[in-house]
């Protein structure tokens, strides 16, 4: 059994994640282990712990009525997203980590996110970008 990593934010591009990792892990007979990674700081505040607390209880159930393996990390801890990805994927030797795209401006399209593009990048493994729907 091999290990899916997938970058979750309570967004469409999150959900959109966390649906397609569920449908790999499911075809590939792998583990699914579901990243929420914060910075932290000043700017988290009590109301965004509140918001992000409900909407990882929505993903726990989620994945228990999927059927799939899975372990849930929720991380504050001072890292940049990207790289709590990079390296829970290669601590689980992932084959493949999920993350999700938003649309982009025509402009805003000749740079992607700072942490899509390090995760993209710097990965040791293959990356599966998928694009919430309109």
């Amino acid at each position: 059994m091999g290990t899916i990593v997938v970058g979750y934010v309570p967004k469409p591009e999150g959900d959109a994640a966390l649906d397609r990792a569920i449908e790999e892990a499911k075809l590939r007979d792998d583990k699914l282990v579901v990243v929420n990674s914060h910075r932290g700081g000043r700017e988290y505040d009590g109301e965004d712990v509140i918001r992000d607390d409900e909407a990882m209880a929505s993903v726990r159930a989620k994945l228990e009525g999927s059927g799939v393996e899975f372990d849930l990390r929720q991380l504050v801890r001072g890292f940049e997203p990207a790289e709590d990805l990079i390296s829970i994927a290669e601590a689980n030797d992932a084959e493949l980590i999920v993350i999700g795209l938003r649309r982009r401006s025509p402009v805003g399209k000749l740079i992607l996110g700072s942490n899509a593009q390090r995760i993209l990048l710097d990965a040791h493994c293959a990356v599966l970008a998928v694009k919430a729907g309109d």
